[in-house]
């Protein structure tokens, strides 16, 4: 997995990452948003409405945490071996909006993650322990980890689908 050597670097990978990401939304037309090409795979809605599920999720645990309630991860009602429910809630989350509603949502989302990050002591954000939903699991990741896989990580991946997903639709 990559590693930061500065909350700094990290921000700028996440913002570089989400712009290459959201960039590949701006030649897909609405009425093709919700056009699955290839069994499997998901549609540039359901790529999109991930991402910002995912990005919601990691304030919510912040937000729970702050507010002195248990956070329940990855979602109340959801295991980890149990995420097609998750994923179909991200979905239905977004129903309805239009790509440049989700475009909108996607790049203040990214800002409001960003500025929590800019916020955290070094310490809270590089070492294990920083919050207790990042030791959720028997990994006992540092928050940096959590938001990586959850951001940095998912915008590449679904960046190529993405890709793939123009590919065929012009093939």
């Amino acid at each position: 997995m990559q590693e930061y050597t500065s909350k700094e670097a990290f921000i700028t990978e996440i913002r570089k990452r989400a712009d290459l990401f959201i960039k590949e939304y701006q030649d897909i037309k609405e009425e093709d948003k919700d056009l699955r090409l290839d069994e499997g795979e998901r549609t540039p809605f359901e790529n999109l409405a991930y991402q910002l599920g995912w990005l919601a999720l990691i304030q919510d645990w912040e937000k729970t945490e702050r507010e002195g309630q248990t956070v329940e991860m990855p979602a109340p009602g959801i295991k980890w071996n149990q995420m097609g429910p998750l994923h179909e809630q991200f979905y239905a989350d977004q129903e309805g909006k239009s790509l440049a509603d989700m475009i909108t949502l996607f790049n203040q989302l990214v800002d409001t993650t960003c500025q929590w990050l800019a916020s955290l002591d070094d310490e809270v954000l590089f070492q294990p322990g920083g919050r207790k939903w990042a030791q959720s699991t028997s990994s006992n990741w540092p928050v940096w980890k959590w938001v990586h896989i959850n951001t940095v990580a998912p915008f590449k991946s679904f960046r190529t689908k993405v890709r793939k997903w123009k590919i065929l639709r012009t093939a």
